[in-house]
């Protein structure tokens, strides 16, 4: 069976870890966003649509049954607790449909995939840890935590919003803890793409003359 080789990047807010994922992307990957990929599976009428909305209310569905995202949101990312029970609602049917993605079942085995290799992008990368053994390597991506929220804040974010966030997320040093490798950040220049094309030549995904820096 054809499988693709398969990167996690993982990183705190305002990170980097989208600008990495899209980069990697732009050179060839196949990319998945673990939270859009997560809120594709919020199809109304379905079992996990009924589970969330008995969990934060059956106010955060639409007209249609759908999720009202913003509404989940709130309530979801209010507290750590209400972020927990989020996750143990969406992680195991998450998981499920990334393994699925990630490993093509036998009957399929004889095609040759479009793209030689993925990059997943996680965000709540300490409740995804299960999910690691799907990834030939686990990428970090880090800054520190004044670096991160001034960046957050020149994009719009307030700053109250940010520290919320960011007091919900782990530590660098444990972040970097869950990676096989750590690409440092903190000047958030072109640095990180010369980090990333390195990463890329090492394992042989990046040919000669096929960078893509816009």
């Amino acid at each position: 069976m054809l499988r693709m080789f398969t990167v996690f990047i993982i990183g705190n807010i305002a990170s980097g870890k989208s600008c990495a994922s899209r980069y990697l992307e732009r050179n060839g990957a196949y990319r998945i966003d673990l939270d859009e990929f997560a809120k594709s599976l919020y199809q109304p009428g379905s079992a996990l649509v009924g589970d969330l909305s008995e969990a934060f209310g059956w106010d955060i569905l639409d007209a249609t049954g759908g999720i009202r995202r913003d509404v989940l949101a709130e309530r979801a990312f209010s507290s750590a607790e209400s972020t927990e029970l989020l996750n143990s609602i969406v992680h195991p049917v998450l998981l499920e449909q990334l393994s699925l993605r990630l490993l093509p079942a036998n009957c399929c085995s004889v095609l040759v995939p479009e793209h030689p290799w993925t990059v997943v992008e996680i965000s709540v990368a300490a409740a995804f840890t299960d999910a690691f053994g799907l990834a030939d390597e686990v990428v970090a991506i880090t800054a520190p935590l004044d670096v991160r929220r001034e960046r957050a804040v020149l994009r719009g974010m307030a700053l109250e919003d940010f520290d919320a966030r960011a007091a919900l997320q782990p530590a660098e040093d444990e972040l970097c803890s869950l990676a096989t490798t750590v690409i440092d950040n903190s000047a958030g220049d072109d640095g990180l793409f010369r980090d990333l094309d390195a990463w890329m030549s090492a394992h042989g995904l990046l040919a000669t003359g096929e960078r893509a820096h816009g």
